[in-house]
């Protein structure tokens, strides 16, 4: 079976990737990492929970500053997924020379990226006005921010490096070094609320401490020298085929999250006239529909890492394979989490509302209307890994940019002007967005599968 096996090195693992069978292919990799997406998830639920502990404005300043963490933290998920396709596609060449190189100069980026993210720091505040903070959310959350991005710097090598383990196909290593850095990251944000009595800072503060142990197992890691997948000085290069490709990449999925995560700002920004309260129960709907999205984009990372490392080898036919089966999964898991949060939509939002019964009711206002799109986000998550997989990363950012930019904030301007839904309007457009982006998404796969075959599988069949 598929989950009991284990590989002696990274050649025995790109031999299985690139031959073996794609569905017991699909869940080695995969399921470590939707495990990941999902605890990830659960622990980010938990602090929505214990800042309900604190205040309803703790949750919505919460809710609202980390979009904007989001909307930072974009950059380095951007060079994540662009760098981890580059690498996954020249492991899955056996060039691991060349895989050096691309990690090395990866880390390199990080650390450029990193020094210029804390150069906000001192004007924090004056940043949260900029991004339409309301002045209660920022006497509320701008020490928040803060610490937040320290870590989101931390967070930045932590991501490149989940990225070129999941490559070398230890996505093992990711679920266990998770659940142990989630683990202290709970405890940490407990102890902080429930015994000192803490407030919202507290909470980053314990992010801030995860973020760093992950950090200092990181770097122990990253320090192989031997190892084609550790950081040399020496291997680091900005030029030709090393650095270009994952850039090339990476600023494409850069732009698209960064838009995606300001387009959401946007919207909670739109959301305020509402009153903060509907900012915090769309951020608790969010966190309700992540639920099916998390572990559909656990889905989403593994698929586009399997199909990148074919690709690299020139095995387009697997290469489509492990996106069918990534499909298929994520389309079922949408429809199990809809039918089982709809069918506990009530006892689900009352555990958000802190005991508040009218704003249980404006989370469930909310919610009831977004949940309907976990199918068509899993649709979206599949083909999204295809079109990573293959760094079609400009289509992904059309894609995402018409679901903010079309679909959602034109929508919600429609709403807020020409209806009389009221704070409902936060959950409509999250339902037309997230079914449409689905649509649009499926069919442009199937354009792309298409000109796949007529690029790549009709041109090697005549061959």
């Amino acid at each position: 079976m598929a989950k009991t096996k284990r590989f002696i090195n990274d050649e025995e693992f790109r031999e299985f990737v690139l031959n073996g069978n794609m569905r017991r292919v699909v869940a080695y990799v995969s399921l470590p990492l939707m495990a990941y997406q999902g605890l990830m998830h659960i622990f980010k639920i938990f602090d929505t929970l214990i800042a309900s502990h604190i205040s309803t404005d703790a949750v919505s300043s919460i809710a609202y500053i980390s979009q904007i963490s989001f909307l930072i933290s974009a950059v380095g998920t951007g060079l994540s997924i662009g760098g981890g396709m580059k690498i996954s596609e020249a492991y899955g060449a056996g060039d691991y020379k060349l895989v050096k190189r691309r990690v090395s100069t990866i880390y390199a980026i990080c650390g450029i990226l990193g020094a210029l993210i804390l150069m906000i720091i001192p004007f924090a505040e004056g940043f949260l006005r900029l991004n339409g903070t309301t002045e209660s959310m920022i006497s509320a959350g701008a020490e928040y921010f803060t610490v937040e991005l320290v870590a989101l710097v931390l967070n930045f090598f932590n991501s490149v490096y989940i990225a070129v383990e999941r490559a070398r196909g230890n996505s093992r290593l990711i679920l266990r070094l998770n659940i142990l850095v989630l683990s202290v990251k709970l405890g940490f944000t407990a102890f902080f609320v429930y015994v000192l009595d803490g407030g919202v800072v507290m909470i980053a503060a314990a992010t801030l401490i995860s973020q760093t142990v992950f950090f200092l197992f990181a770097l122990r890691k990253m320090s192989d020298r031997e190892s084609p997948f550790g950081f040399s000085l020496s291997a680091v290069s900005f030029k030709g085929e090393a650095a270009l490709p994952m850039i090339k990449t990476s600023i494409p999925a850069a732009a698209e999250r960064a838009a995606f995560a300001y387009g959401k700002l946007i919207v909670n920004s739109m959301c305020t006239i509402y009153g903060d309260s509907t900012v915090g129960a769309l951020g608790v709907s969010n966190n309700i529909d992540g639920l099916s999205t998390a572990l559909q984009n656990g889905f989403q990372e593994g698929g586009a890492s399997i199909i990148s490392q074919n690709i690299g080898a020139g095995k387009h036919e697997r290469a489509l394979a492990a996106f069918r089966e990534t499909l298929i999964i994520n389309v079922a898991l949408g429809t199990v989490f809809l039918a089982a949060i709809m069918l506990n939509l009530d006892f689900v939002c009352g555990l958000f509302s802190g005991g508040d019964a009218e704003f249980k009711e404006l989370i469930k206002s909310v919610t009831k209307y977004e949940i309907i799109g976990m199918i068509t986000l899993g649709v979206n998550a599949a083909v999204m890994a295809l079109l990573y997989g293959y760094g079609y990363t400009k289509l992904t950012l059309l894609l995402n940019g018409a679901r903010i930019f079309v679909f959602r904030v034109p929508v919600l301007w429609y709403l807020q002007n020409y209806t009389n839904f009221g704070s409902e309007s936060a959950g409509i457009v999250m339902l037309v967005s997230n079914v449409s982006v689905g649509i649009l998404s499926a069919a442009a796969a199937a354009a792309v599968i298409r000109m796949i075959k007529k690029k790549y599988i009709l041109k090697e069949a005549a061959e």
